[in-house]
């Protein structure tokens, strides 16, 4: 089995739920390129895939299962494209950005998603631009020396703010769900039902707008589809470290033989 983190995140993601996968299956987590300790490069996405198999490579996995949160889950959507055959993935919540086209959203009026998206493009603005400078001393103290990249400036938190931005405007990290409809092995979609705590200003009020939609499109797409699966978990965005025993056991109850 082997372990993507989301964007910003890094092998050590994963450190809670791993050991509860250890009893059944081989686990391998990795860094992204662009985290933690990986090399750097542009983010193309058949780039990142061949960056997986390297790994799987390495260490000898025998066609592991693909397991990915956010960023890494989008990841594993791609390489269920390129192994129709392979034995599965599980995406946890990781199908569109929040930052995504206005027909993305669900249940909410015009004039409130305008608004609401020009407030969370500044929130992100502003965030990019606070990546790109050097991290305070007690900010860089709350990530792991992983996550970190020293230089003479000082030290900046992986990936870097070009390689970020890259990500954030990328059309298919924006909507991978499209993706999904030619998905030929089985897959488990593990869905959020509930906000990120201390989410800024108005932004909480988007996010139920855009977990519908998402519900909306998938389950459009997973309704004829059997080796597809849905299922809907009472956690943030950040389920990995909220709730590690119910993804460990939604992980281990992933059936190859769905279909």
């Amino acid at each position: 089995m082997l372990l993507l983190h989301g964007l910003g995140g890094t092998l050590l993601h994963w450190d809670a739920v791993a050991p509860l996968l250890t009893g059944a299956h081989r686990v391998v987590a990795m860094d992204l390129r662009g985290h933690g300790l990986s090399g750097d490069g542009p983010w193309e996405w058949e780039a990142v895939l061949d960056d997986v198999q390297a790994v799987i490579d390495h260490f000898g996995l025998d066609a592991p299962r693909v397991v990915g949160h956010s960023l890494g889950a989008m990841v594993a959507v791609r390489w269920a494209l390129r192994h129709p055959d392979g034995p599965g993935i599980v995406n946890l919540d990781g199908l569109r950005s929040a930052e995504t086209a206005p027909q993305h959203y669900a249940g909410i009026g015009h004039d409130d998603l305008t608004a609401l998206l020009a407030e969370l493009k500044a929130v992100f603005d502003a965030q990019a631009e606070a990546m790109a400078r050097p991290l305070p001393e007690t900010h860089a103290a709350l990530h792991p020396q992983r996550a970190l990249h020293t230089t003479d400036e000082g030290v900046y938190v992986r990936p870097d703010a070009a390689l970020a931005r890259q990500i954030r405007y990328d059309p298919y990290f924006r909507d991978s769900i499209a993706a999904v409809a030619d998905i030929r092995c089985p897959a488990l979609f593990v869905l959020a039902t509930e906000n990120l705590p201390g989410l800024p200003g108005r932004i909480g009020d988007l996010m139920p707008a855009l977990r519908a939609g998402i519900r909306r499109d998938l389950l459009a797409l997973t309704a004829a589809r059997p080796h597809l699966r849905v299922l809907e978990l009472a956690a943030s965005h950040n389920m990995v470290a909220e709730q590690p025993e119910q993804i460990a056991q939604a992980v281990l109850g992933f059936r190859p033989e769905w279909g």
